[in-house]
């Protein structure tokens, strides 16, 4: 990803700490970014917050000083990319390297394996 520019949301579980807080900044909570980028927290990290156990969660919202609404707003916004991960509603890229001839194939690998990392999240359409 090229500095400044918008991290790709399907990606967001390769997402570097610095990607991480450009997001933050999209999303109203750019006053994290500094704090979000001390502690490593990267696409994985959060990909991960599902799965955290209550006191998990408040130690991460304590060492990232967060508010409890602000966190609360985080987690809106990371289900809505998963949501839309699992709808199929964002344009898969392809990448530089990849023959047109292999487009169709890329694009299908690469919203199965989209969607696959988030099967964990419970999806009622």
């Amino acid at each position: 990803m090229t500095s400044g520019s918008s991290p790709e949301p399907l990606d967001f579980f390769i997402w570097t700490p610095e990607d991480v807080g450009v997001w933050l900044e999209e999303i109203g909570l750019g006053s994290y970014r500094e704090t979000f980028k001390q502690n490593g927290v990267n696409g994985e990290y959060l990909d991960n917050l599902s799965s955290f156990t209550t006191e998990q969660i408040l130690r991460f919202i304590r060492r990232c000083h967060m508010k409890w609404g602000d966190f609360i707003t985080l987690c809106k916004e990371l289900r809505n990319i998963k949501v839309a991960c699992l709808r199929g509603e964002q344009e898969v890229r392809t990448p530089w390297w990849a023959p047109s001839c292999f487009t169709s194939v890329f694009t299908r690998l690469a919203k199965h394996n989209r969607q696959s990392r988030v099967v964990s999240l419970r999806f009622d359409p």
